[in-house]
């Protein structure tokens, strides 16, 4: 991906011809939003875009970066499960989509070369929240619709689509003083290093853990939302502290549990995310006191980014930061075949439907799909 970002002057040219071609960036309006119910903006003072409508069907593009975890395996194969569906195939002349892993550079190039390879819009899942800024005032010069989600970007100049974040870590330490009335040791397994989602929650939960005004003492690793990795270094955090009285996990809950499973560990008060697998363990221990809270947001959240890259370039009004609703059940609440699907695999998140978007998705209409590069 980097020998393709760097083909110098041919693609400089394009650029040139692309800034010519269309108004740099989108317009600020003042409504009315296209639809509320779908792009429900972050505030009431978030601002309103308006592109210049181009004719479909479109090129789009996914540029995503980490990729070794069931979370974003699950994304790449909705977003593929997203645009295979009748009515988006029909605005759609191509669909890319790109895995870079954890290099910045390398997905930022990637991003470069789709705006230099004249692609309509850009959907993507970022990195680093601040490395994109020459990057997003290209994309506006060319007149190339840019959307974040789940990892978003600081910026008031792209489209961004998300959870709150820093909210759900907030909902997890909530549950832990709760369940926990004198503090205590907790074992907070972080996300990737650098990017917003892993940063945000971080500060949701530390926040909570302060103004509760209760002793808490935090040992942090970093699990990157992924089961193994998070098994193995939660196994090691036992091994070195012994004890824990709570814990807390940004992905790769499954792992955790395994770990404190395979540790003989006592089960304890745990925040965590939507895996199928971990919530699968919640019930089933639920009585020997692995007392869970489960809140996140399915990797659908892609398909909502695509639907609002598409209406951006129909010309239609969206907000630049969309807030979407979290999935949350807690103990006792767990119920088969609602919140998690003890006959379906351990490595799938549960809570794969926006009704107010019109998005859902079966199991097996998003494992029909690959991970891999299109």
């Amino acid at each position: 991906m980097r020998r393709v970002a760097g083909f110098g002057g041919v693609l400089l040219i394009h650029s040139i011809f692309s800034v010519a071609s269309y108004a740099a960036g989108p317009k600020v309006v003042s409504g009315p939003n296209s639809d509320p119910n779908c792009f429900a903006p972050w505030t009431e003072n978030v601002k309103l875009f308006q592109f210049q409508r181009k004719a479909g069907p479109y090129r789009i593009a996914l540029a995503n970066g980490f990729i070794a975890n069931t979370w974003r395996i699950q994304m790449i194969k909705t977003a593929k499960a997203y645009a295979s569906q009748p009515d988006v195939a029909a605005k759609l002349k191509e669909f890319k989509v790109v895995s870079t892993g954890e290099d910045v550079a390398a997905q930022i190039a990637a991003v470069n070369n789709f705006i230099d390879s004249g692609y309509d819009a850009i959907v993507v899942n970022a990195q680093n929240p601040t490395a994109f800024r020459p990057v997003i005032k290209r994309a506006n010069d060319a007149g190339v619709v840019l959307v974040a989600f789940d990892n978003t970007l600081d910026t008031e100049d792209a489209i961004n689509v998300n959870v709150d974040q820093k909210g759900l870590g907030r909902y997890w330490a909530d549950w832990l003083v709760k369940n926990l009335p004198n503090g205590g040791k907790i074992l907070e397994v972080r996300g990737v290093s650098g990017t917003s989602v892993d940063r945000d929650r971080h500060d949701g939960i530390q926040e909570v853990f302060k103004a509760s005004g209760k002793p808490w003492e935090t040992v942090e690793v970093l699990g990157k939302w992924d089961d193994p990795t998070a098994q193995k270094v939660t196994a090691d955090a036992i091994a070195v502290h012994k004890h824990f009285d709570g814990m807390t996990a940004q992905g790769g809950d499954t792992g955790v549990v395994q770990a404190m499973i395979d540790a003989k560990h006592p089960f304890v008060a745990f925040g965590g995310e939507t895996e199928n697998g971990f919530r699968k363990f919640c019930a089933k221990y639920s009585a020997d006191g692995l007392k869970c809270a489960s809140g996140g947001t399915g990797p659908a959240q892609v398909a909502v980014a695509i639907k609002t890259a598409i209406a951006a370039l129909e010309g239609n009004v969206v907000p630049q930061s969309i807030k979407l609703p979290l999935a949350r059940v807690e103990d006792p609440n767990l119920k088969d075949g609602q919140d998690y699907y003890s006959e379906q695999s351990d490595n799938f998140f549960v809570g794969n439907a926006f009704p107010t978007c019109g998005i859902n998705f079966t199991a097996q209409e998003i494992m029909g799909q690959s991970e891999a590069n299109q």
